[in-house]
């Protein structure tokens, strides 16, 4: 297992508007005024309206690092006006498009606050890739669709939740210090494993790719796997197995699954 699952910049800039593309392909045709099962009190309207907001502001300040707002792109913060699906779509793409171009231009290296959260041209364009692909599973799931993630991008979502939920004082796990949880995942179609095993503790958790001795595992394909860690997929459905300790991985999924 190589030692990182990250893409390139280029790569997760090409993402953005790639997932946005699918995203949009996904929600073709559907009641936008239906429920999200994956986000309670949500609708697929409310949904388009999260993602394209989160793409704007993402944009708007790596712009703003840059130099100042142009073009009055941030008077379309909030979206349209109206809940038309073809408009909201269009925003949507809009969204996407300008984000990709601002994150390209501004290079990997650009230091950037989003929601006074400080981060990197980079680390913005990784975490808009990954925000999009798990609201991907949550439009494939209120429309019954298929969902498809190439393994490479599904492996860096669950290392990137991992990443984030690593950092110092991000969570804590009274009780269980020194467990360990394994995540197992394989690409159906031959074209790709990850494995991480990761360990909680009362000062939070850490983590390595590989697998080792583990309280609980987690098997299955790499989508499933990620639906999981996101809270996207319950560990009941029987799409992944579960061996030993499954309270225990109740318990970290409860602390690190990102809303």
């Amino acid at each position: 297992m190589r030692r990182t699952t990250r893409l390139g910049h280029d790569r997760y800039c090409t993402e953005i508007t790639d997932q946005t593309g699918q995203l949009r392909a996904t929600l073709h045709g559907a009641d936008w005024s239906a429920a999200v099962p994956t986000c309670p009190g949500w609708t697929l309207l409310d949904l388009v309206r999260h993602v394209g907001g989160n793409l704007h502001a993402v944009g708007a300040a790596v712009r703003n690092t840059v130099g100042p707002l142009r073009d009055g792109r941030a008077d379309d913060a909030a979206g349209p006006g109206t809940d038309a699906p073809a408009v909201l779509d269009a925003w949507l793409a809009r969204q996407a498009e300008e984000c990709a171009d601002a994150l390209r231009e501004a290079g990997p290296d650009l230091d950037v606050a989003v929601w006074t959260i400080p981060g990197t041209a980079l680390s913005w364009a990784r975490r808009a890739t990954h925000d999009l692909v798990v609201h991907r599973a949550d439009a494939a799931a209120a429309v019954d669709a298929d969902y498809t993630v190439a393994p490479e991008v599904a492996a860096d979502t669950v290392t990137e939740l991992l990443e984030l939920f690593g950092a110092p004082g991000a969570v804590a796990f009274p009780g269980d210090g020194g467990r360990t949880i394994g995540l197992h995942a394989a690409d159906p179609a031959g074209r790709g494993r990850a494995e991480w095993l990761v360990e909680v503790g009362e000062q939070g958790l850490s983590w390595r790719f590989g697998r080792g001795r583990a309280d609980v595992t987690v098997r299955g394909a790499l989508t499933d796997v990620l639906r999981l860690c996101h809270r996207r997929l319950p560990v009941d459905s029987g799409r992944v197995e579960v061996r030993g300790d499954a309270a225990l991985l109740d318990r970290w999924l409860e602390q690190v699954a990102l809303r």
